[in-house]
């Protein structure tokens, strides 16, 4: 038997001989490899993005919502936030539970334009309490919060997010000037810290927020459509929501409210996003396989014009196995050659679109590309080397 390095030599001079030939082959794996890392690091990014918007909306916190949101399973449907049957009484008798529960405060949720000055931008405008800004963490970075007293005149004040100071005051201070929510002028009286960085088109910084009150004379919204409230630790969460869903029970179907706690959520979104991302890498590795059988097909190109030379080889000594592994080589180099190439595109091409969107490039990513690109080329190198090796020398010498 030939010495392996002998053979491998020999099978980078037949790569060599054809250069384009081995370049376009490797196309296939390039584009596989590059597209896995990339689409996976999209779904990655936007994993840890959520997730850590999720956890900064404060700790200890529980979220009550209209409808059959969550549960063992999951989220099974949207909040029913038209149909919501939650008041401000409930509000009221959920912050004076006592026990493991220190708060409680309702808001009212309403996508819409707002504008200044012909600048428009289409936000959420959430009607809140100053209670329920401090039970969501949400502070404010200049001028100043909204008070019980703006909420109890329904006064037509609003803090608004580091987005829209970007988008309709062109970055300066918009303190004291005018906001139009709902075809009424508010007047801008702080603006918030800014959470997280607005990619993928979630941006939180695009919020408003104003008086409870007055989002419900604005918008026609009568109840409670959010009501969050907060534990007295991470420990009694368990214990306040069992209290929360005992209270409400008594008045609501179990159908017609749902209680979340942060965590659950978080583990929720995680697992979803999770699955997601696999599917992303899933649907990109279709193209490895694609990639595979183009590799394959010029193996086996090549066979049919090398066969005098693998006669040639056969009758001057070579035995089947050299041939074997001549070829398994040259392919194995092709699909890893490819692979090297489509990490290092994957890479840079998610740097690049990490200057637009969230972007995490992930070691176990680039591991199961750079490993399934390997596989590939032993896999479906083995078919044409293996025909390459079980030709008879007299036949390949006569063939023309």
């Amino acid at each position: 038997m030939i010495a392996i390095t002998e053979i491998s030599k020999l099978a980078f001079r037949s790569l060599l001989r054809n250069k384009t030939r081995s370049l376009l082959t490797m196309l296939g794996i390039i584009i596989g490899v590059s597209a896995v890392i990339l689409l996976v690091s999209i779904g990655q990014g936007l994993q840890n993005y959520l997730l850590s918007t999720f956890e900064s909306l404060g700790s200890n916190v529980i979220t009550i919502l209209p409808g059959q949101v969550g549960g063992s399973s999951g989220i099974s449907s949207a909040p029913n936030f038209g149909g919501s049957k939650l008041t401000e009484k409930d509000v009221n008798d959920i912050s004076h539970l006592g026990g493991a529960v220190v708060e409680a405060a309702g808001a009212v949720e309403y996508p819409t334009n707002v504008s200044n000055v012909g600048k428009n931008k289409f936000v959420t405008v959430i009607g809140v309490d100053a209670a329920y800004l401090k039970i969501r963490d949400i502070t404010v970075g200049t001028g100043r919060t909204l008070t019980d007293s703006d909420t109890r005149v329904a006064r037509n004040v609003a803090i608004v997010g580091t987005s829209i100071v970007s988008d309709l005051y062109g970055g300066g201070s918009p303190i004291g000037k005018k906001i139009t929510i709902g075809g009424q002028k508010f007047d801008i009286v702080g603006v918030l810290n800014q959470i997280g960085g607005g990619s993928f088109g979630i941006d939180v910084n695009s919020y408003v927020f104003i008086p409870i009150t007055s989002a419900q004379q604005v918008f026609g919204i009568h109840g409670i459509q959010v009501i969050g409230a907060k534990a007295d630790s991470k420990e009694d969460i368990p214990i306040a929501i069992s209290q929360i869903k005992k209270l409400l029970g008594k008045r609501l179907k179990s159908d017609e409210f749902s209680v979340i706690d942060n965590s659950s959520l978080v583990q929720t979104v995680d697992q979803i996003l999770g699955v997601l991302t696999l599917a992303l890498g899933g649907i990109a590795a279709i193209s490895l396989v694609v990639g595979g059988v183009g590799i394959m097909n010029i193996m086996l190109v090549s066979v049919t014009e090398r066969t005098k030379e693998i006669g040639l080889r056969k009758a001057v000594g070579a035995k089947p196995s050299d041939i074997l592994y001549q070829f398994l080589i040259e392919s194995v180099v092709l699909s890893l050659g490819g692979g090297m190439i489509g990490v290092a595109i994957g890479a840079l091409g998610a740097w690049g679109l990490s200057h637009f969107v969230q972007t995490a490039v992930s070691f176990w990513s680039v591991a199961l590309a750079f490993g399934v690109s390997a596989l590939i080329g032993i896999v479906f190198g083995v078919a044409p080397a293996a025909r390459a090796s079980k030709l008879n020398p007299i036949e390949a010498l006569k063939y023309e």
